[in-house]
C-alpha cells in the first residue's frame, strides 16, 4: 500500500538525511551568523533513560532565525553526558558539567547535571511504557489498536486506556507475552525486534532506548506504578512558532508537564505529524523540513493523549514589488498582514462584471440579469459595490439560498415519508424567516437546541426527528455550532484533540432530560394512523450514562467545570454557555463557516474541524470576524457585509507570479464550482426554461427555484448528479462540488439540457426571432451566462456560426439552430459552471 503524501515526505526526508551529512546540505554560511543561542538554558538528567533534545538557533544579520541543531559541534566537559550530532543529550555518569555548542566563530554554553545514572529507578507503566507503543505504531488503528486487535492481541487505541493495555500484556494469554525471569526472551520483545515472526515487521533494535525501557520494566516485574505517581497534565513544544525559508530545517523539542510541577523532555517518545506535508514535513525525531510551497503548516506533537502544535510559516522568499492595500473592512487588515508575512502580492481587483456575478451567486444563488449587469457597470457611484451587497441581502432569494444551506446541515429530511412533509416545510420556513429577518444567530441556535412542543407551534422541534440519541446531539451540536468533530471521543480519547470520553459524555448529559411522546392530531378519519406528530418535552429527571465509567455522566460543557444537578431544562444552560460572548468556539465556528462559503475554503479547513492540531491559517482574522459578529449582536447579515465589502473578497481570480501557488492566504479569489441547486437555477435562467417541482409553495419571487426546496425528497437527476446532499449527516462535506464524468455528460447531451436549450419560446428561440442585430443579441446571451460583454474573438466566432447556420439551413430555422448551439456551448464552459 503506498504511503500517504505527508508520511511519504517524512520518509524521503529521513532517507535524504542518512544519505548525506546535514552539514553539507543545511548549514548557513558561518559568516552570516551573528549570534548562537541554545534551548533549554540548562539540562538536568535523572537516570540512564532520561534524555534532552537541544535546539540551537542562529541569528542572522537581518534578524532572521535559522536552526543549527544538526550542524553545530558539541563538546561536554567532565564527561558527564554525551551529545549526539542531532543535539540529543544523554547521561553518562553522575555529576555536573558543561556543554559547549559551537558554530563558526560563535559558541554557547549550558550547564548539564546527571544523577542516578545506573540506578534502577521506579517505572510507571502509563508514563514510560505506553508512549513507546504509540511511538512505534503498535497501538494504531491499523494494528493492535483497532477494536478487534490484531492476531489475538489488542491494545487500546493510541494508549488512551493504559489499564486495558496492562491487562492484555501482563495477564492475558496466561502471561505468555512477558517473561520476567529472562526479559530478552519475552515474546513481546522477540516479535518487536524481528527475532520471532511478526506481521508488523521489525519495530525496534535491541540497543534502542525503547527496547531498554521495556526490558527494564519486564525485569522489574512489570510494575503498574503507584497511584501517587505524577500524571501528565499538558505538553508543550519549542519553538511554538518559527518562520523558515523554503527547503530549510527546524528541530522541535517536546515537553511533558506533570501534576507535581515537574517537566520532562519527551521528544524521543512523542509523535509528530504535519497537517500540510506540501509546506512542511516532519521526521519521527521532530526535525521539520520545509518544501517548495510557501504557506503555513502545523506540526502536531502528541504524547499520552495530550496534543499541541508548532506553527511553521514559510514565506515565498522572493523580492516583491511595492503594493498598497487600503483596508475596506476589518478583513483587509489581517489578510494584508498575512500576505506580507508570506511574501505574497495580492491580485488586482476584479472587474465590475466579475463582481456582480460573483456576489449575486454567493449571496442569492442567482445570476444577475443583463439589465442589472449593464446598470451596475454604468453606475459611477464609488460605493456601488457596497450598496449592491446591501440590496442583495434584502432580496427573497438571499433568505431562500441560505435557508437551503442551513437545512442541509440541520438535516431537514423527509425520508420519503408523506406525514413528515408538514414538519420539513415548517422547519424550512422557520429557517428562511430567521435569515430574512436577520434573527440574531445566538437566538436562532438557542431556539433549535432548546426546542420543545410539536412542529405546529415550534417548527424547530423537527431537528429532534433526525437526532434521537445523546450521541446524535453531541455530534451535531459539536460539528454544526461549535466547529468540533467530537464523534471519536464517544469511544476513546480524540486522537488529534484534547477531548476525552468524559468531555463527550459531559456534553451529552445536557440532553438527559429530553422526553418524547406522540400526539394524535384531530382528523375526520379515526382510522388514520399517520395523523400523528411528535412532541418534545423536558422530563422531571433523566441522565446519560458515561460509557467509560458506566455511571451517570456529569453535566459539563467543553473546557468547563461540572454543573450541579438542577431543576428545569439543562439545555437552557447549554444554550447559555454556547451563546456567551466569551465562548471560544461558538462565534468562531459560524464565522469560519461563512468565510468558507464565500471563499471556498475555511480559515480553518475543513471548516467544522477546528481542533488544536488543525489551527487557522490566519488566527487574527478568525478572531476579528468572531468579534465583529458578537459586537453586532450575532447578526449574520452584518458578518456577510464585513466579508463581501472587503477588498479581499473583491480580488481577481487571475494569479500573479507571487500568489499563483497560494492556496490558504486568499491573496487571490479561488474559483469554485457552484452548487447543484444554483447551477440548475442558472441553467433554467439562461435558457429561459422555468423549473418546476411539484409540491412547492407558490412564490412569485422565486417560482420553481431549486434553492427553494425545503427537503431532499424532490426528485431531480440533475441535482443528484451535481452533488446535492441527502442530509444524512451534519457535515458540509456531504455536498459534492468536485467534477465528474456524469456531470459533463449530462450537460453535454442529456435530454434534460437539450430540452431546455431547444424549448419553443425559450431563450434561443426568442433571440432567433428577435429583429435586433445579431451582435446585440449575442452580447445579451453572454451577459446572461457570464455577466460580461463578449470579447471580439467571442463575437467573431458566434456571428460567423450564425451566418453559417443561416446559409446551411436557408433562413430562420438555421438562425434558431445557431442560437441553440451558442447557448449549449456557453452552458458547457468552465466560466459558466464556476463562480470566479
Amino acid at each position: 500500500m503506498p504511503l500517504p503524501p505527508p508520511r511519504l515526505a517524512a520518509v524521503l526526508i529521513a532517507l535524504a538525511s542518512l544519505a548525506s551529512p546535514a552539514a553539507a546540505q543545511d548549514a548557513p554560511n558561518p559568516n552570516d551568523v551573528k549570534a548562537v543561542a541554545v534551548h533549554p538554558a540548562r539540562v538536568a538528567l535523572n537516570g540512564t533513560d532520561d534524555a534532552a533534545q537541544l535546539v540551537v538557533t542562529g541569528t542572522l544579520a537581518d534578524g532572521r532565525l535559522v536552526d543549527l541543531t544538526h550542524v553545530a559541534r558539541y563538546a561536554v566537559a567532565n564527561a558527564t553526558a554525551t551529545v549526539s550530532a542531532t543535539g540529543r543529550v544523554q547521561a553518562k555518569t553522575d555529576g555536573a558539567g558543561e556543554i559547549t555548542i559551537a558554530f563558526g566563530a560563535h559558541t554557547a554554553r549550558l550547564p548539564v547535571e546527571a544523577r542516578n545514572v545506573g540506578v534502577n529507578l521506579p517505572l510507571n507503566f502509563t508514563n514510560q511504557v505506553v508512549p513507546i507503543f504509540t511511538r512505534l505504531g503498535c497501538n494504531s488503528g491499523g494494528c493492535h489498536g483497532k477494536i478487534a486487535g490484531q492476531n489475538g492481541f489488542r491494545l487500546s487505541l493510541l494508549g488512551f486506556e493504559p489499564d486495558l493495555d496492562y491487562m492484555t500484556l501482563v495477564k492475558e494469554g496466561r502471561g505468555r507475552r512477558l517473561f520476567p525471569a529472562n526479559p530478552d526472551a519475552s515474546l513481546f520483545l522477540t516479535k518487536a525486534t524481528g527475532r520471532s515472526p511478526h506481521g508488523g515487521g521489525k519495530k525496534m533494535e535491541p540497543e534502542s532506548d525503547e527496547y531498554k525501557v521495556v526490558r527494564r520494566w519486564i525485569a522489574a516485574g512489570m510494575p503498574w506504578g503507584n497511584e501517587t505517581d505524577p500524571k501528565v497534565v499538558k505538553i508543550s513544544v519549542f519553538p511554538e512558532h518559527r518562520i523558515l525559508t523554503r527547503n530549510a530545517t527546524q528541530q522541535i523539542a517536546a515537553y511533558a508537564h506533570y501534576s507535581d510541577g515537574t517537566t520532562e523532555d519527551v521528544t524521543r517518545r512523542a509523535q509528530f505529524e504535519s497537517n500540510d506535508g506540501e509546506v512542511a514535513a516532519v521526521t519521527e525525531g521532530g526535525q521539520v523540513r520545509t518544501n517548495q510551497l510557501s504557506g503555513e503548516a502545523a506540526i502536531m506533537a502528541r504524547f499520552q493523549g495530550m496534543v499541541t502544535v508548532t506553527r511553521i510559516t514559510v514565506p515565498l522568499g522572493q523580492k516583491t514589488p511595492e503594493w498598497q492595500f487600503p483596508a475596506q473592512t476589518v478583513v483587509d487588515q489581517h489578510t494584508a498582514k498575512k500576505w506580507r508575512e508570506l511574501g505574497l502580492v495580492p491580485s488586482e481587483l476584479c472587474t465590475d462584471e466579475q463582481f456582480i456575478r460573483r456576489v449575486s451567486l454567493d449571496i442569492t444563488g442567482s445570476l444577475p440579469t443583463p439589465a442589472q449587469v449593464a446598470a451596475f457597470v454604468a453606475d459611477a457611484d464609488a460605493k456601488k459595490r457596497e450598496k449592491l451587497v446591501d440590496r442583495l441581502l434584502e432580496t427573497p432569494e438571499y433568505a431562500y439560498f441560505f435557508a437551503n444551506k442551513w437545512a442541509d446541515i440541520l438535516r431537514v429530511k423527509r425520508r420519503g415519508e408523506a406525514n413528515r412533509a408538514a414538519g420539513t416545510f415548517a422547519f424550512h420556513e422557520h429557517i428562511r424567516l430567521a435569515m430574512a429577518n436577520d434573527t440574531p444567530y445566538s437566538e436562532f441556535v438557542r431556539g433549535i437546541v432548546t426546542a420543545t412542543g410539536d412542529e405546529r407551534r415550534n417548527p424547530a422541534v423537527v431537528w429532534y426527528k433526525e437526532l434521537t440519541t445523546p450521541e446524535n446531539f453531541v455530534d451535531d451540536v459539536g460539528q454544526v455550532f461549535l466547529g468540533q468533530r467530537l464523534a471519536c471521543a464517544n469511544c476513546h480519547h480524540h486522537p488529534y484533540e484534547k477531548w476525552s470520553q468524559d468531555d463527550y459524555w459531559g456534553l451529552a448529559a445536557f440532553f438527559g432530560k429530553v422526553g418524547r411522546k406522540e400526539l394524535r392530531l384531530p382528523s375526520s378519519n379515526p382510522n388514520n394512523n399517520d395523523n400523528k406528530t411528535q412532541v418534545i418535552f423536558t422530563r422531571s429527571s433523566g441522565s446519560v450514562t458515561n460509557k467509560r465509567t458506566n455511571k451517570a455522566a456529569e453535566i459539563r460543557p467543553l473546557d468547563g467545570q461540572p454543573m450541579e444537578t438542577f431543576d428545569g431544562d439543562p439545555r437552557e444552560k447549554l444554550a447559555d454557555w454556547m451563546t456567551d460572548k466569551s465562548n471560544p468556539f461558538f462565534a468562531k465556528a459560524v464565522a469560519n463557516r461563512y468565510w468558507a462559503h464565500f471563499f471556498g475554503r475555511g480559515i480553518v479547513d475543513p471548516l467544522d474541524d477546528m481542533r488544536i492540531t488543525n489551527p487557522p491559517s490566519n488566527p487574527e482574522l478568525l478572531d476579528a470576524l468572531a468579534k465583529n459578529l458578537t459586537d453586532n449582536n450575532y447578526s449574520l447579515k452584518s458578518l456577510i457585509r464585513t466579508i463581501c465589502k472587503s477588498r479581499t473578497y473583491q480580488l481577481s481570480s487571475a494569479p500573479n507570479d507571487f500568489n499563483k501557488l497560494d492556496k490558504q492566504a486568499y491573496a487571490r479569489f479561488y474559483p469554485r464550482r457552484v452548487s447543484a441547486e444554483v447551477l440548475l437555477d442558472a441553467v433554467n435562467q439562461v435558457t429561459d426554461s422555468p423549473g418546476g417541482f411539484n409540491g412547492l409553495p407558490k412564490d412569485k419571487n422565486a417560482p420553481g427555484r431549486a434553492i427553494m426546496l425545503p427537503d431532499e425528497s424532490f426528485t431531480s437527476y440533475f441535482l443528484d448528479v451535481f452533488g446535492r446532499p441527502q442530509r444524512i449527516s451534519a457535515c458540509e462535506c456531504e455536498r459534492v462540488n468536485e467534477a465528474n464524468l456524469a456531470q459533463a455528460l449530462h450537460l453535454l447531451n442529456s435530454d434534460e439540457i437539450q430540452g431546455k436549450v431547444t424549448r419553443p419560446g425559450g431563450r434561443a428561440a426568442t433571440l432567433a426571432a428577435d429583429m435586433r442585430p445579431d451582435r446585440e443579441k449575442v452580447t445579451e446571451l453572454f451577459r446572461w451566462a457570464f455577466a460580461r460583454t463578449p470579447t471580439e474573438a467571442d463575437l467573431t466566432a458566434a456571428l460567423a456560426h450564425v451566418r453559417d447556420m443561416e446559409a446551411k439551413h436557408m433562413g430562420a430555422a438555421g438562425k434558431r439552430i445557431a442560437y441553440e448551439n451558442i447557448l449549449w456551448a456557453l452552458l458547457n464552459t468552465k466560466e459558466f459552471v464556476f463562480n470566479q
